[in-house]
């Protein structure tokens, strides 16, 4: 009977059941045991402590929120109880970088309330991957917490050194920044992801999972410490969050590998969004597409009406030919609809989402597309006036419904949604949900530009299909510092790109630009095929006028190159320097590999460790020539065959700005 007693006390103290005080700390560790947690309270203050194989990642860093009108649940706070979970399933993706992914972690969640009255009461669980942790905070109903405010998340990630970070200021609107590289203490508030280089070799990856009715959270360094608290993007008033209970915030993210490579291949973001909320995704597929845009940005045609009028029906109709002739299966059409004359971005309250202007005759263009087997991509830019979009958004996607159209861009020219609001304020977060969840029910996938971070949504819509919020091609046609540097893409994937899907729009072949002589693409045909492997979209843009890839041997790699993916792999990688991807292509044998350099030409050897070492392969490699250089002579590309097997390496030489792509293809047993 004694021990039956003892073993009922210890139960009870265990789920904080106890009156008076729960346990001081708890702990957890990664399924693989790499990974160790422990949470405690000091001086009333909640916080953990995060180290990898006995080693501390993150110091004692504390929890809490600043509310309006009510103290703050900071302080004099004591763990009330805790529990334990592990979880290990693997599921499928509709798309993506990996076929299946496996979800596996062990959970603790702490208990916290109040010593004193109102003895307000919060939860943190926190998720431990062998490659990372998540955690969050969730808000049980109770009688002193129902509708509250936040006016500061208190977050903290205290690091034990001044680390090495890639990071992007906030101030630099769209997360359309060239990456800064600094010691963590000289950080500007930046957003997330961010990158760190760990003095011991280490990489992190900071950032946010599963981004619902929250604002977006950036971070900044306290008083030029080492210790990185959170920021939320406020509403126009200061308020960061309205919320009621019950409530739950956003995950914060840490991802930990020992290679750039790792932060890449991890999918620790996706394991922390819900399954897909779409039970029928047979009509969600990717593609490659082309379209009416490149040479608007060249200043060549124009989105409003006029001689050089872009989107016209004859125009179109020349796109969905070529697109059909070269198995490319989508077309997008900017500036087709009623709205963009004049200074649209200040009479966005004038655009029209259901009416063509008179020279793009909707149905005439449907009904071509689909005789010739090709997607229509529709185009709406709201120039971020979300109500006049919200209040036309049904007749529109239905518009497109009625047409055969299942893909929308949409686009947020404008600092300010409505004039007012932030797009990463829990407005604009609000704003983009509604936006996916109703062209779901109309069947119609988002690639939405000028977004929100993105932070896995992709998992419980898979019809968000890829985000701008990125540094794109577009710079390269009129930006006055001249345009995206080679480094910038060496970059891109260990950054913005751990976020998710990125509608960068590549695919230069045609490198003048007699409009705006001092802007080009600062890159070779080569390291533009090489794009498509190293940065990663379910859609990916061909973004050039047709008549340029005409006659081109090289456009046979953009038509070859898949667009959905069985496995990723990073063979190499410096950040800044250059990188090394490979992709098998999903259901199939056949890989891709992409090969970027900066401005340092670079011979790299890479074995091919990845194939599969029952096979050979026909190494089908698209290389810069002898004479290529960005500056100098982006043309120079030299296609060649080989014949490779798994035990094998290839050279790779990369002229200066330059890359290679390689194609993959099994051959046929003898």
């Amino acid at each position: 009977m004694k021990r039956y007693l003892t073993l009922i006390a210890a139960a009870v103290a265990a789920l904080g059941l106890a009156t008076g005080c729960g346990p001081r700390n708890a702990s957890v560790s990664s399924p693989d045991g790499s990974l160790s947690l422990e949470v405690s309270v000091r001086d009333g203050r909640v916080g953990y402590t995060l180290h990898r194989e006995g080693k501390a990642l993150l110091d004692f860093s504390t929890l809490g929120f600043e509310l309006k009108d009510a103290p703050a649940l900071r302080d004099g706070l004591e763990i009330c109880g805790t529990q334990t979970d592990s979880f290990d399933q693997t599921w499928e993706q509709v798309w993506g970088e990996e076929h299946f992914v496996r979800n596996h972690y062990n959970e603790l969640t702490v208990s916290l309330r109040e010593r004193q009255a109102p003895n307000r009461r919060f939860d943190v669980v926190f998720r431990l991957f062998d490659d990372g942790m998540g955690f969050r905070c969730e808000f049980p109903e109770q009688p002193d917490l129902g509708e509250f405010v936040i006016m500061d998340e208190l977050t903290e990630f205290r690091f034990p050194e001044d680390h090495m970070a890639w990071w992007m200021p906030t101030r630099e609107p769209y997360y359309e920044s060239i990456a800064r590289h600094t010691p963590l203490s000289q950080m500007d508030t930046v957003n997330t992801p961010l990158t760190i280089e760990c003095a011991g070799g280490e990489f992190l990856a900071l950032h946010e999972a599963n981004l619902t009715d929250y604002a977006k959270m950036s971070l900044y360094p306290v008083d030029g410490d080492t210790t990185l608290r959170s920021y939320l993007t406020p509403w126009s008033n200061g308020v960061k969050v309205y919320a009621c209970t019950p409530f739950r915030t956003p995950w914060r993210t840490i991802i930990v590998g020992d290679t750039p490579g790792d932060l890449v291949t991890s999918r620790l973001m996706l394991n922390l969004n819900e399954p897909s909320k779409i039970e029928d995704t047979s009509w969600i597929r990717p593609m490659k597409y082309i379209g009416i845009w490149w040479s608007m940005h060249l200043f060549q045609e124009t989105w409003a009406q006029g001689p050089n009028h872009g989107a016209t029906t004859e125009n179109m109709m020349r796109y969905i030919d070529f697109a059909a002739e070269n198995g490319i299966e989508g077309v997008l059409a900017e500036g087709w609809n009623v709205g963009w004359d004049g200074e649209w971005t200040k009479n966005s309250d004038k655009i029209r989402f259901a009416e063509p202007y008179p020279d793009f005759d909707i149905d005439r263009i449907a009904d071509y597309a689909a005789k010739k087997g090709v997607q229509l991509i529709g185009h709406h830019e709201t120039g971020a006036n979300t109500k006049n979009y919200e209040a036309q958004m049904e007749e529109a996607f239905e518009f497109y419904r009625k047409h055969g159209i299942r893909a929308v861009k949409t686009g947020y020219v404008n600092v300010l949604m409505d004039g007012k609001e932030l797009h990463d304020s829990q407005y604009g977060v609000r704003h983009y949900r509604k936006v996916i969840e109703t062209a779901a029910r109309y069947g119609i996938v988002i690639d939405n530009h000028e977004p929100v971070m993105p932070t896995g949504l992709e998992r419980t819509w898979p019809n968000l299909m890829t985000q701008e919020g990125v540094r794109g091609q577009e710079y390269n046609a009129w930006s006055p510092d001249g345009g995206n540097p080679p480094e910038h893409t060496t970059v891109v994937p260990f950054l913005r790109g751990l976020a998710g899907p990125m509608d960068y729009t590549f695919g230069t072949f045609d490198f003048s630009n007699p409009v705006s002589p001092f802007a080009r693409v600062q890159s070779t045909i080569a390291r533009e095929l090489a794009h498509y492997v190293v940065i990663y979209s379910p859609l990916q843009m061909a973004s050039d006028l047709p008549e340029h890839y005409a006659g081109q041997p090289a456009f046979a790699f953009i038509r070859d190159v898949a667009t959905d993916w069985e496995r990723t792999v990073v063979p190499q990688a410096v950040i800044g320097d250059y990188c090394v991807f490979a992709r098998q292509k999903r259901d199939s044998q056949e890989w891709f590999l992409g090969a970027i350099t900066d401005e340092t030409p670079r011979t790299l050897t890479v074995a091919l460790d990845f194939l599969d070492p029952k096979m050979h392969y026909r190494a089908q490699i698209y290389a810069d020539g002898e004479k290529a250089d960005w500056k100098e002579n982006p043309y120079d590309v030299a296609i060649s065959e080989r014949r490779v097997a798994a035990g094998d390496s290839l050279q790779i030489r990369m002229a200066s700005g330059g890359g290679c792509a390689i194609r993959f293809v099994p051959e046929p047993e003898k």
